[in-house]
């Protein structure tokens, strides 16, 4: 157990007002852990909120050696708050370390300074429908070093924002762009790893795609660019046929929370599940033929997203009649009732703060 010292802001923000917004309020503490070869993780303490203090020179300013994760905190109706299956976000921080040649961080630790920070602020978690308490842990390289090699020393961080939809309707259909000249992520590579690397290199398609009027990028694998791997923010889902199918984890996938529990949610319901690997080509006909009935991304910020369009080689496609599918909603309705507490927790899901 950890022995976390806390110093409490005194001049604590006032909460913010609607609309929140996604990922530009913060609130009154942060959680911070070092780490050293002599020490291991040592001195975990909560502070107000603030700037850190880094040397020009730091491992991570130069090498992008780093990490981060994010999940969220819901508030019930009786105001109660509930963390989503944060252990599995601390099991995920241990293999993005593992590649990025950083620490490993106790999972139970992982989870503690989470729920010893979140209770502080548990008066910043919004009550609006949609909305949450967006959690942002990090790990950082803080050496003063040029060299390339790994950091002996680093910073283990987490921050809290209060968090509205990450769309503007968070149950519309979104128009996704299939690109098929730059790519993401190769198998061997990091595409696994929740680091920022993977999200800096595909700016420039994202802002591409925007500029077309598209909310997402599909990308594909990186030898091929005929494989469906994963959405910028989410992974990908299809109900083609009857059939439950995403992309098979290869490596080069983020192994998402979300997209875990509704692969699972879907077995529940006796849905048929397919992990395995999707030609582009394959969607196309699908879509065409109409045995592709719906589409939907999950992630932690979008929880279900449903897919409305698909553009690939300047040939947009609309998926059904374009509107959020059944099992999409059912499948939002169920994550974000056990997230809230409204509904069963079957699974061990859902933690009490």
């Amino acid at each position: 157990m950890l022995d976390i010292q806390i110093t409490k802001n005194p001049n604590p923000k006032p909460k913010p007002q609607e609309p929140i917004g996604f990922g530009k309020i913060f609130t009154d503490h942060m959680f911070l852990m070092d780490y050293s070869e002599e020490k291991g993780w040592h001195s975990p303490r909560i502070e107000p909120y603030g700037n850190l203090t880094l040397s020009p020179a730091s491992i991570v300013l130069h090498y992008g050696q780093e990490m981060f994760e994010g999940l969220k905190a819901y508030r019930g109706k009786a105001g109660e708050v509930y963390l989503f299956r944060p252990a599995m976000n601390g099991e995920r921080t241990n293999k993005t370390c593992v590649r990025l040649c950083m620490p490993e961080l106790p999972v139970e630790d992982f989870v503690e300074a989470i729920h010893t920070l979140v209770a502080l602020d548990a008066h910043w978690v919004p009550e609006a429908p949609g909305t949450s308490l967006y959690i942002r842990p990090f790990i950082i390289a803080t050496d003063e070093c040029l060299a390339l090699a790994p950091s002996k020393t680093y910073q283990f961080l987490v921050i809290l924002s209060p968090s509205g939809a990450i769309f503007n309707d968070k149950l519309a259909p979104v128009s996704i762009w299939v690109e098929d000249e730059y790519v993401r992520a190769v198998r061997g590579g990091t595409g696994f790893a929740k680091t920022g690397g993977n999200y800096a290199a595909a700016m420039m398609v994202q802002q591409k795609a925007q500029k077309e009027g598209y909310a997402q990028v599909l990308w594909l694998d990186g030898v091929e660019r005929r494989y469906v791997e994963e959405v910028g923010a989410m992974n990908i889902f299809f109900k083609i046929d009857g059939k439950v199918v995403t992309p098979a984890l290869s490596g080069s996938i983020l192994p998402g929370i979300t997209r875990d529990s509704a692969l699972t949610l879907c077995k529940d319901w006796g849905f048929p599940v397919e992990e395995r690997p999707i030609l582009i080509e394959e969607l196309v006909a699908a879509i065409k033929s109409g045995a592709l009935e719906e589409a939907f991304g999950t992630g932690t910020a979008a929880v279900i997203a449903p897919v409305g369009k698909l553009r690939y080689k300047d040939e947009v496609l609309t998926i059904g009649s374009g509107e959020m599918g059944p099992l999409s909603k059912k499948l939002y309705d169920t994550v974000t009732g056990i997230q809230r507490g409204d509904l069963e927790d079957k699974h061990g899901w859902r933690m009490q703060v």
